[in-house]
């Protein structure tokens, strides 16, 4: 294993940066890369790209150093743990750590340190994974921008302009640039998906439930997920694959050595004829076409699936069961109304809506959610997995609050998780995988998704996908 320790140049340092996961896993426990090589590079690029994009609000280089250097004597004893070892990653700033300040991208929780790790958190790092910061965020997680009054806005790699989605939009824009090779965000509305589509990465909505939540700061308890956001399919799988919990007897449990091999040779895929291709950007409806016509020479067989039902199901249900869960929490820890003022505009009017949300509504919409589980659950009867744009548009520049698709102008936030909060309401899996980019070299995004535990052949498919495109290969363009 060499013992690099003087920094690299950075045209070294960008292609250690965007080796994949499995890649670095491979060299490192073969001996021919060292951990502290990788953290070393990480922090090159940090230092270098995010006083620009701004993606994390604390970064741990002392403790990285120090534990890429721990890695590096466990594996050449021949203590290697797995492919997460001496990895620099990073996780979203709503997702606690022991010992390092978790601030949900809010100013109430600016000095919050907690004394334990959460569920995520420490099976990361009984995987050996190295944490080199955690990221900035929609303040609490409740928005879609990333834009945050009390850290400031992250910007997206491929445009300093564009927001990288949100609310993970720091651990996008983290792994899109080559600061860490992969990151854990949470999606209650989208959240994971949206940033992945608008950065060019793919990221994963599990099944609800099987990523543990527990020490994470809650936007909605029946709507948040944690899932992993990565580069490579196989890398997203390889994350999924430490912080998933335990599955159903007869599912099957991902394995990213295993993909090829459990990718069927002929499925299903629905294509819905309502809702979710209502109101799609022209260049994006093209690519998602696109997507379509590729996965149909992999062996998949395009079927039209009604889903007429949605859209009386699904809103305003979410909407009410969104407002009234976060609003009961905020108020349950004494942060509102009491300390409204330390909220950003648009975080403190969601809450004030929430408070208004009755009894009847919120009880309403949990009824609601067996009608959009049953209109799913009979398109999974017909068809294997459904395909469906992760975003209607394209990132949209920093401070718009409305954009105009189709003629139609509609708020930022209602279009971007549109696509998204279905499967959030339902609880079924979801990818987004890059598909594209626009005339404005701005990346696009491809959703599928599956029934509940259905990753593995989720993340095949996903994965035939992408090694039949180049999409996922592309670097953003800017390196500052």
């Amino acid at each position: 294993m060499r013992q690099a320790r003087a920094k690299t140049d950075s045209a070294a340092t960008s292609e250690l940066c965007f080796l994949s996961i499995a890649e670095a896993a491979k060299l490192q426990r073969h001996k021919r890369l060292s951990p502290v090589e990788l953290v070393d590079a990480a922090f090159e690029r940090i230092e270098r790209l995010d006083p620009a994009l701004n993606a994390f609000i604390t970064v741990l280089a002392e403790r990285a150093r120090r534990e890429a250097r721990t890695a590096e004597r466990e594996i050449l004893r021949g203590r290697w743990k797995g492919p997460l070892h001496g990895i620099p990653l990073s996780l979203k700033d709503n997702i606690s750590t022991r010992g390092v300040r978790t601030t949900a991208g809010s100013k109430i929780l600016a000095d919050f340190v907690p004394g334990v790790d959460s569920d995520v958190a420490a099976r990361l790092a009984r995987a050996g994974a190295i944490l080199v910061g955690k990221t900035n965020m929609h303040e609490f997680a409740y928005g879609i921008t990333s834009d945050n009054p009390h850290f400031g806005p992250v910007r997206n790699p491929w445009n300093g302009d564009r927001i990288p989605g949100g609310s993970s939009g720091g651990s996008a824009a983290a792994v899109a640039s080559g600061m860490c090779f992969g990151s854990v965000g949470t999606d209650t509305g989208g959240s994971i998906r949206i940033p992945s589509s608008l950065c060019g990465l793919v990221g994963l909505k599990p099944t609800f439930g099987l990523v543990s939540v527990e020490g994470i700061v809650p936007l909605a308890v029946s709507l948040d997920h944690a899932g992993p956001i990565a580069r490579t399919v196989a890398d997203v799988c390889i994350l999924l694959e430490s912080i998933a919990g335990e599955y159903p007897k007869g599912a099957t449990r991902p394995d990213h050595r295993k993909l090829e091999q459990i990718l069927p040779k002929k499925f299903r895929i629905g294509w819905p004829e309502h809702y979710f291709f209502q109101r799609v950007d022209s260049e994006v409806l093209r690519l998602i076409e696109d997507a379509g016509r590729v996965l149909r020479s992999l062996g998949g067989q395009i079927l039209k699936v009604p889903m007429s039902r949605l859209a009386g199901a699904l809103l305003p249900a979410t909407n009410d069961i969104a407002l009234a869960e976060a609003t009961q929490y905020h108020e349950s820890q004494g942060y509102f109304p009491a300390r409204a003022g330390d909220y950003g505009e648009d975080v403190r009017k969601r809450l004030e809506l929430g408070d208004k949300v009755s009894a009847v509504d919120y009880l309403r919409g949990c009824a609601n959610k067996g009608e959009a589980v049953d209109e799913f659950e009979k398109a999974f009867a017909r068809v294997d997995l459904i395909l469906v744009p992760a975003t209607p548009v394209p990132a949209s520049r920093i401070g718009l609050d409305e954009i105009e698709i189709d003629g139609e102008t509609e708020t930022v936030r209602s279009a971007l998780v549109r696509m998204n909060r279905p499967a959030n309401f339902t609880g079924h899996p979801a990818i987004s995988i890059p598909c594209g980019f626009t005339r404005e070299g701005l990346p696009v995004g491809v959703q599928l998704i599956g029934p509940n535990w259905s990753e593995a052949r989720l993340l095949a498919i996903a994965a035939a996908y992408e090694a039949a495109t180049e999409w996922h290969r592309r670097r953003p363009p800017r390196e500052k």
